[in-house]
């Protein structure tokens, strides 16, 4: 029985328009919405790294080119990550999860995106792994397409029988957006 929705695509297709697009029909539709997205930050028309932005708006850094106070222990690229800014505003949200009423069998988390930078995170993965066993939420979430080494997450997430994966092609974008609300609610009716 599917129970989570994940899409995934190469770099820069759409893969977080269509999450932010997907949590508009959602919400305006009734349905509870929670978790966060990640952003690209550009100054001067120069990526310069990524925002993690809560479905609430509360912003924090992912990344960035320069690291802060001369930090360099997790890089992906160009790009050195702020580990402690990423978790302090990422994993209290998982702590969310259920406590809408005390119920949240109509409720959808928004995991935006599992990806190397986020992994660095030893608690986002545990944090991941028990949202997605648990009955209480159906998770929407972006993964990357398999490319270089595995990153393990991401296979498990991929490989699950509960999980419909969606790629996400400039070709398709435009019109994915229907099967993916179609699925989280069959998703969201299986947890009636």
């Amino acid at each position: 029985m599917m129970k989570h929705v994940f899409l995934t695509g190469p770099p820069g297709v759409g893969k977080t328009t269509l999450v932010q697009k997907a949590c508009e029909a959602l919400v305006s539709s009734g349905v509870g919405v929670e978790g966060f997205y990640t952003e690209e930050v550009r100054e001067r028309g120069r990526r310069v790294g990524f925002d993690v932005v809560t479905l609430t708006g509360a912003r924090g850094h992912l990344s960035r080119i320069s690291a802060p106070h001369g930090r360099r222990e997790y890089t992906v690229g160009q790009y050195v990550v702020d580990l402690p800014s990423f978790e302090n505003l990422a994993l209290p949200l998982f702590r969310s999860i259920g406590s809408v009423d005390g119920s949240s069998s109509g409720k959808v988390f928004v995991i935006d995106e599992i990806g190397k930078m986020e992994l660095f995170s030893q608690s986002f993965i545990r944090e991941v792994r028990q949202a997605l066993d648990s009955s209480s939420c159906t998770v929407l979430g972006t993964i990357p397409i398999p490319k270089g080494k595995p990153l393990g997450l991401v296979e498990e997430v991929r490989n699950r029988r509960d999980v419909k994966v969606f790629t996400v092609s400039k070709e398709n974008r435009s019109a994915i957006l229907q099967e993916i609300l179609a699925a989280l609610q069959e998703c969201l009716k299986s947890k009636a």
